[in-house]
């Protein structure tokens, strides 16, 4: 019997099926906009004060801090966008450090993140970040304390990425960039009615809307950016030299699985490029195990490099023939690094200084 096309593992029950509810009651003004319309009205309260008292109190580092983050919950494609800011500052005479709360790992102690460091110890995010750039790396719930780890074990860094951290206040940044994707900000309304952590009209030095056009009504007055998401060639798990294009799958049997924020972005990927998969959608941060691709059944399986991060820490996943990695890069546009280079510039000198 071949699998469905559209599968929800067992194992995520009822509580993936009530996240997966909100998510869609998110995007419209309907049941879930009204039933939390109070609540969300307080905590839209709570995080305006937040901001406002924390504005003069952050913490300083000694080196200029960009925060690269999102005001709605879910992946806004945080990742790939570090990811290709890392290699486009470096490119520009930049010596960058990324740190990182690192979701969905054990623990909240400071750790530095290696390119053989377990993903369980600092999230699959931070562990795809440094697999693919070599970054110095930490995470930790303590931004802060994050930051002078870092620092400490690598004094060549000038300057910080922070992957999220918006709403964490304690750490002093210099520039804050705020990403969308194709879902935007929902209906406009604060959890839990909506799918903003914060008014989506919080101030922000630019905008950058992730594999989708440029939405005016969300860009604030600040510069606004479309960061182009292109796939690569598809590598085997098991014999990363080999190496295929995606058209390779056009009308051929096909599975998809992805254990990301969102998803259908990147089951909608492949479609765009003509495939036509049996899906598999994975909670987010989801712990693997030998299990995790019985659902489906012997075709290839193509996954996401987040999710390849913590199949290859296990042998019988490693060694899973079926298992075909698609990477992803975002394509800053020059004007935003021109943009982020010059306030970086100008304010290099201060912080030297300081």
């Amino acid at each position: 019997m071949s699998a469905p096309r559209d599968q929800t593992p067992p194992a995520a029950g009822w509580r993936a099926r009530l996240e997966a509810g909100l998510v869609r009651g998110w995007q419209r003004r309907g049941l879930v906009y009204w039933a939390f319309l109070d609540m969300s009205l307080l905590w839209r309260w709570i995080a305006l004060w937040r901001r406002k008292r924390a504005a003069a109190q952050g913490t300083r580092v000694g080196v200029p801090v960009i925060v690269v983050g999102n005001v709605t919950v879910g992946g806004t494609g945080k990742t790939p966008t570090v990811i290709a800011l890392v290699e486009a500052l470096r490119a520009r005479g930049f010596a960058p450090g990324v740190i990182s709360r690192g979701h969905g790992r054990r623990g909240d102690a400071i750790q530095l993140v290696a390119p053989d460091t377990a993903p369980d110890l600092v999230g699959d995010e931070p562990a795809l970040i440094v697999a693919r750039t070599g970054v110095p790396m930490a995470v930790g719930a303590d931004r802060v304390a994050a930051a002078r780890a870092l620092l400490a074990a690598h004094p060549g860094i000038d300057l910080l990425l922070s992957d999220d951290g918006l709403q964490h206040h304690a750490l002093a940044r210099d520039i804050e960039l705020v990403l969308f994707d194709a879902r935007g900000a929902g209906n406009r309304a604060c959890l839990p009615a909506g799918p903003l952590r914060e008014p989506a009209d919080r101030p922000r030095d630019a905008t950058l809307f992730v594999g989708c056009p440029v939405d005016a009504t969300l860009s604030v007055n600040a510069p606004a950016f479309t960061l182009d998401i292109r796939p690569g060639a598809a590598w085997q798990l098991c014999a990363p030299e080999r190496r295929r294009p995606l058209a390779d799958w056009i009308g051929q049997p096909l599975q998809a699985a992805a254990g990301i924020g969102a998803p259908e972005k990147f089951f909608a990927m492949l479609r765009a490029h003509g495939l036509d998969p049996r899906m598999l959608a994975l909670p987010d941060h989801a712990r693997f195990d030998a299990s995790s691709f019985a659902a489906l059944g012997p075709d290839d399986i193509l996954i996401t490099e987040k999710d390849a991060i913590k199949c290859r820490a296990l042998p019988a996943l490693a060694a899973d023939a079926r298992l075909w990695v698609v990477p992803i890069d975002a394509i800053p546009p020059a004007a935003l690094l021109d943009l982020i280079a010059a306030a970086l510039t100008e304010k290099a000198h201060g912080h030297q200084a300081a």
